[in-house]
């Protein structure tokens, strides 16, 4: 049995004159699944496209990009103290996964609402994909050789290149994987996800405060191994309060969804978005029928006293 596994000799890939950081590889790798997954379930609700989970993405994961380097900016600012030219250098690490969460969902959630899909079922669409996003981005954190845990002697214990030592530890100390931990924690809360979804189809909406619970669940147990630099408060790492923080807010959308849900649309129910040019299109259907709309139409019959040939149904 292996004592332990080597972190990788390399953290890019080499094509040519060009070179590809295998950090933001797994980070592409880790989206590309989550908008096959978030168009999927679109289109099996009937409710959106693939293109339309496209869409959406391009402008949520820029969104999440820019969130998540500025909360890690933000919660280790003494870290570019001089050397700012640093904060736009996320190729080397760095993403705070607390504010791209927030950032991403708000602006891909505005966008959803503008292309006409309702922002409750697609956050229970999207609710599954955002942990199979995370769970594949971890591995980024593999190839930079950052973010591991306390020290270990365990089997799957990870080496660490002298370069990338925390202070304080010998070259040669094996630590724990918390990348691999939080990256099987957030599969595992992919299929969960999946499965509570098939099994009792919750209203709209609640499958995304369940993922805020889960993932804040297995981030607290997880930023509770690590050994980086990090800001504490009374006692705990600040991402720790911030984990907290998701599964009371999980905790309190999922009682108050619960106590007032939102109906689920019909199967190929879209929202009107709209005209821009002409605001008021579409706007009054009802406008448009009438008698003309269907020469049979008389508004002296009552359609259902005029139908004789049904027996007159009794109480049982």
């Amino acid at each position: 049995m292996l004592a332990s596994f080597p972190s990788p000799s390399v953290n890019t890939i080499e094509l040519g004159p060009l070179g590809l950081n295998i950090y933001g590889l797994m980070i592409a790798l880790g989206v590309v699944a989550a908008v096959w997954l978030f168009g999927r379930r679109l289109e099996e609700r009937q409710v959106g496209t693939r293109d339309d989970a496209s869409a959406i993405a391009v402008w949520a994961v820029l969104a999440g990009v820019i969130g998540a380097r500025l909360y890690h900016v933000a919660t280790d600012v003494e870290k570019f103290y001089g050397n700012w030219g640093d904060v736009v250098a996320i190729w080397k690490g760095g993403l705070g996964i607390p504010g791209g969460l927030l950032l991403g969902l708000v602006v891909g959630l505005y966008v959803t609402h503008r292309r006409g899909i309702g922002i409750a079922v697609a956050a229970t669409c999207a609710a599954p994909a955002v942990p199979l996003a995370q769970a594949i981005g971890r591995w980024g954190n593999y190839f930079n050789q950052e973010l591991y845990g306390r020290p270990t002697s365990l089997p799957w214990a990870v080496r660490i290149d002298a370069d990338n030592l925390e202070a304080g530890f010998a070259v040669g100390t094996t630590f724990h994987p918390t990348f691999l931990y939080e990256s099987l924690w957030c599969l595992g809360l992919c299929f969960v996800l999946l499965w509570i979804d098939r099994r009792w189809r919750p209203a709209p909406g609640q499958l995304m405060a369940m993922y805020f619970m889960g993932y804040g669940l297995g981030r607290f147990w997880v930023e509770g191994m690590r050994i980086d630099q990090a800001d504490h408060v009374a006692g705990l790492r600040f991402n720790q309060w911030v984990a907290i923080t998701m599964i009371v807010g999980g905790a309190v959308a999922l009682a108050i969804m619960r106590m007032h849900p939102v109906e689920e649309p019909a199967v190929g129910d879209v929202v009107p978005v709209p005209d821009e040019a002409n605001p008021d299109a579409g706007s009054d259907v009802s406008a448009d029928l009438g008698p003309d709309a269907n020469p049979d139409f008389s508004p002296d019959v009552d359609p259902i006293a005029s139908r004789t040939d049904e027996p007159t149904p009794t109480s049982e």
